[in-house]
């Protein structure tokens, strides 16, 4: 066999044999979902049947509940998660209506449609297109239902062919990083597989230049993970500072920095101050850190009522954009060197 068909033939057997798990993880995910948003209806109507009109004993239920389930199965059944699932059982009171094919968070998104026609064509456009929860999202607030049912009917297909544009399918590691489907399950979130290779080891750069600062940085968590009510969102890096008294936010993007990524981060800090500041603590700020160009850019992100006390009073104890950057550069020519090495070595 010449060696350009041994290639071919390798790359077919990896390929069947990709395919295979691709399949059995699917199938995984799929029974894992459907199991849960079964589970989470079935609690739901538990809930409603028991609590029916009774407030008041409706919140001292919850409360007990939500101890009761935590102490025994793990987080995800605080009293806010509860209330989601009564009102899922409301929004959906027959259990066989429901698209066992799509997931608890798509659920959560479709529960806050208030109109009953508008919310059930989202729910079966959603199940026969196979849409992403985030491609839901998108469609809902780009008022896709709305956009349809003005446009020509020989128009719609071209209509339903922008979903496709926007989002790329999803890898097929889903179980492996819904945090609603961990939770479930009682497992620990993998945070490695929100970064990429080159996210992680410069990750762990810059989480070791900041602490060797001698400038009163503390270590808090990597990927830390915040919720809102339709999405999850990954910090790369908290830092408190001692010196300061407040916390510090880091976010290191691999791609090009847009108005969006500095709104998010804005996001985080303001959730932060919201959740986690205490009342002796100054105000979170944030970093912005991208690698996708040439050059290195370094952004501190703070909120407009506090750029005064961030100039007058963080300053001193922070790495200057230079240093961040001068910091980043030296660590990407380490990597670039070390990957060097590697591919001649294989050669």
């Amino acid at each position: 066999m010449s060696k350009k068909k041994a290639i071919t033939s390798e790359k077919a057997v990896y390929q069947n044999i990709r395919t295979i798990l691709v399949t059995a993880r699917q199938k995984v995910y799929t029974a894992v979902n459907s199991t849960m948003v079964e589970a989470y209806w079935e609690i739901g109507k538990q809930i409603e049947q028991a609590v029916g009109d009774r407030a008041e004993y409706g919140k001292g239920l919850l409360l007990f509940i939500s101890a009761e389930l935590t102490a025994e199965f793990g987080k995800g059944f605080d009293e806010t998660n509860l209330r989601k699932m009564r009102q899922f059982y409301q929004v959906f009171p027959i259990r066989d209506a429901l698209r066992l094919e799509l997931s608890w968070t798509h659920y959560r998104l479709l529960m806050k449609i208030d109109n009953t026609q508008r919310r059930d064509f989202y729910l079966n456009e959603c199940a026969e297109s196979n849409w992403s929860s985030r491609q839901l999202e998108r469609q809902i607030n780009s008022f896709y239902y709305d956009r349809l049912l003005a446009t020509q009917k020989k128009d719609k297909k071209s209509v339903k062919d922008e979903i496709h544009k926007t989002e790329p399918k999803s890898a097929p590691d889903y179980i492996l990083k819904d945090p609603y489907i961990l939770e479930f399950l009682d497992l620990k979130d993998n945070k490695k597989y929100h970064e990429s290779e080159l996210e992680h080891a410069l990750i762990d750069k810059l989480q070791e230049f900041l602490l060797e600062l001698g400038k009163g940085f503390a270590f808090v968590s990597r990927q830390q993970i915040i919720k809102t009510d339709t999405s999850d969102f990954y910090i790369d890096l908290v830092f408190y500072n001692f010196f300061l008294k407040c916390f510090v936010l880091i976010e290191l993007k691999t791609t090009k920095i847009t108005h969006q990524d500095i709104g998010q981060l804005d996001m985080y800090v303001r959730m932060f101050d919201d959740l986690k500041k205490q009342e002796e603590d100054n105000p979170t700020i944030g970093i912005l850190l991208c690698t996708e160009t040439d050059k290195t850019i370094a952004k501190y992100s703070v909120l407009n009522e506090n750029k005064q006390l961030f100039a007058a009073k963080y300053m001193p104890y922070l790495p200057t954009e230079e240093e961040l950057i001068t910091e980043i550069e030296h660590q990407k020519e380490i990597l670039k060197i070390h990957n060097d090495i590697d591919k001649r070595s294989l050669l």
